[in-house]
C-alpha cells in the first residue's frame, strides 16, 4: 500500500460536519491512519468569502495516484461540491498533498501539491500529523517548511474535529 497525505478544506455550510462527512467517505479509497486537528484560516487569493476550516489526513491506499484523484473528485461531487470560481468558496475540497515519495507532473495531477510549500493552511495540519515527513523535492521536513513561512495571525488551531 502507498502512503498518502490529503488536505481537506471547507468554508460553506456546517464546516465541521462537512469535514466529518468527507473523512467518513474516504473509507472506500484509503485506510485513514491519522487526522490532524481543525484549523481555521482566512481565505487566500479570493478574500471576499467565509473563513475556511482545514485539516490533514494521513493514510494508505492501493489506488494509483490518478485513480485516487478521480475517487476524491467523485467524493467531492457526492458531498455537494459545485465548481465555481478558482480559489472561491467550496463545500468541500480534497487535495492530494503527497503520495509516498512520488514526484509526478501530469496534466490532471501534480504530486507533491505544487503550492504546498507556500500554504500555511496545508502545512500546519500536515506537520501536526507528520512533522518529520520529508518533501521529495525540497528535501525538507514538513516542520522545517512550516517554520520557514512567515507567522500568520490569519490561522488558528481550533482543536480536535
Amino acid at each position: 500500500m502507498s502512503h498518502v497525505y490529503l488536505g481537506l478544506g471547507t468554508n460553506l455550510g456546517d464546516r465541521a460536519a462537512n469535514l466529518r462527512a468527507a473523512i467518513k467517505a474516504l473509507a472506500p479509497l484509503m485506510l485513514v491512519d491519522a487526522v490532524s486537528g481543525l484549523w481555521e484560516t482566512a481565505p487566500l487569493y479570493v478574500t471576499d468569502q467565509p473563513a475556511f476550516y482545514n485539516m490533514a489526513v494521513a493514510g494508505r491506499t492501493d489506488l494509483a495516484p490518478l485513480d485516487l484523484l478521480r475517487g476524491l473528485k467523485r467524493l467531492e461531487d457526492e458531498l455537494g461540491r459545485v465548481e465555481s470560481v478558482r480559489f472561491g468558496p467550496r463545500l468541500i475540497d480534497l487535495d492530494i498533498l503527497l503520495y509516498d515519495g512520488l514526484i509526478m507532473d501530469e496534466p490532471e495531477l501534480t504530486i507533491p501539491h505544487p503550492r504546498l510549500p507556500e500554504r500555511r493552511f496545508a502545512l500546519a495540519p500536515l506537520a501536526e500529523i507528520a512533522a518529520e515527513l520529508v518533501h521529495p523535492q525540497t528535501d525538507e521536513t514538513m516542520a522545517a517548511m512550516l517554520a520557514r513561512l512567515p507567522t500568520d495571525d490569519d490561522i488558528r488551531r481550533l482543536g480536535p474535529l
